[in-house]
């Protein structure tokens, strides 16, 4: 699933115009940070102006590969989201049909904060065969 911003975490200690980031810093740059940036698309860049995009994207964007992420989230979210989503509904339901799942022994409980809430190890499950006729 795609997120509405960028994370990346400084290997080493980097200067940012006058800002200083620590190593292993994680930030996070909004899309609507750059999608909106005059810098790169000039001064009308809040106008809907789909002939920017005439000459494609690297001509629209300078040659800049991070100024244009258009699968965000909202109405610009990624075309293949909604099928992919599906997949992985139909998968899980032909797992289901097929195991029951319990918690591991071995998982550790460790809730980590970024967006949202998320298990900061994964989740780990023991799939048990269901016993039935097919």
């Amino acid at each position: 699933m795609t997120s509405c911003s960028e994370t990346r975490r400084a290997e080493r200690e980097v200067r940012l115009g006058k800002l200083i980031v620590p190593a292993n810093v994680e930030l996070q740059i909004p899309n609507l940070a750059f999608h909106h940036d005059a810098q790169y698309w000039g001064q009308d860049v809040d106008l809907f102006k789909p002939e920017r995009f005439s000459e494609g994207v690297a001509k629209a964007t300078k040659d800049n590969i991070v100024a244009f992420l258009p699968f965000g989230m909202g109405p610009r979210t990624c075309v293949g989201f909604n099928f992919a989503t599906i997949e992985v509904k139909i998968a899980l339901s032909m797992i289901l049909q097929r195991y029951s799942i319990t918690l591991s022994p071995t998982y550790v409980h460790s809730p980590f904060h970024f967006l949202t809430v998320r298990p900061q190890h994964g989740v780990k499950v023991i799939l048990h065969r269901l016993n039935r006729k097919e």
